[in-house]
């Protein structure tokens, strides 16, 4: 497709609690334009304080995508994300309006970005009888520790006891792993420009720690605890989410308060690790700093860096 014809994106990634969601409302403001959401968290009713969601005084007026679009015992991937998405990007594009797209889940915005295709077959049954005789030798444990080297987003989500999910997971990866497995030429399906923002891992570690702190006295236990209350299943997908998973064993007694919080924190961490190991499989990004900018500094140099993009 020639690049005068390809659909216009702007997307704002980085790992989690380096600021995207500001910045990308900054960005929409100078744009005009709309957000997003690449976080494959967001998208459940309900999951908000361990999720980040913005609220809407966060939000500041721009129209916001992809939030609040499933019930909380849904499940989702990365096919789903993108059969949702590619009609939004088009839609806001017809309206002269080059969307923001922001996240974190790298899986999806790589998967969307370089034109990953799935297979929509409804399963692979010899593939699930060979996970599952697997399963059977090796132990549920190998299966999961399967799906973390194809998609360890995805296995942070889903417990190793979830057997069902595990391989539905791998499933999805199976089936479109020809082309997942393909690198793409430099070419994006999008006429996009990436900016991402980078931390030193200290700072990053810090950020992290303060916003699970701020979670828990936003009132987290109470969030998890009410959609537990309302019946949902602690094995559901939305419930796998860092912060969640760690919430429902401290309600259910099996840990206290204290290893709960420290445990979020780790699993934070370790989560922005695996986000940095999928970035750096996208050559493309153009990474920022937030700290070698003053004030406004970062938000008007990446704008003019993205209207020069477009320009040329």
């Amino acid at each position: 497709m020639a690049k005068e014809q390809r659909e216009k994106l702007i997307v704002v990634l980085g790992p989690t609690a380096s600021g995207k969601t500001g910045f990308a409302v900054e960005l929409a403001k100078q744009f005009k334009t709309e957000i997003i959401s690449g976080d494959s968290q967001l998208v459940y009713k309900g999951f908000d304080i361990g999720s980040a969601k913005p609220d809407m005084r966060e939000r500041d007026g721009i129209a916001h995508h992809m939030i609040d679009i499933l019930p909380s015992d849904a499940s989702f991937n990365v096919a789903d994300f993108i059969e949702r998405v590619k009609p939004l990007i088009t839609e806001i594009n017809s309206r002269g309006k080059v969307p923001i797209l922001a996240g974190g889940t790298g899986l999806y915005i790589k998967s969307l970005l370089e034109g990953y295709q799935f297979n929509e077959t409804a399963g692979d049954e010899a593939y699930r009888m060979k996970l599952e005789k697997l399963a059977e030798e090796k132990g549920n444990q190998y299966i999961h520790d399967m799906l973390r080297e194809v998609n360890p987003e995805a296995a942070e989500r889903i417990h190793a006891n979830n057997f069902r999910r595990v391989i539905r997971a791998l499933e999805v990866y199976h089936l479109g792993g020809e082309q997942i497995s393909t690198e793409k030429e430099s070419e994006l399906v999008y006429d996009a420009y990436v900016a991402g923002l980078i931390w030193r891992r200290s700072d990053l570690y810090d950020r992290i720690n303060r916003r699970v702190d701020i979670m828990v006295a936003k009132g987290l236990v109470e969030e998890v605890r009410q959609l537990l209350d309302s019946g949902i299943s602690p094995d559901s997908q939305a419930m796998q989410g860092i912060g969640y998973k760690e919430m429902v064993k401290y309600i259910q007694g099996t840990d206290t308060l204290e290893k709960a919080v420290d445990e979020i924190k780790k699993g934070t961490r370790h989560f922005a690790k695996r986000q940095l190991t999928w970035y750096r499989k996208m050559p493309y990004v153009h990474w920022y700093h937030p700290m070698l900018y003053r004030e406004r500094g970062l938000i008007d140099n990446v704008s003019w860096n993205i209207a020069r993009f477009f320009k040329r």
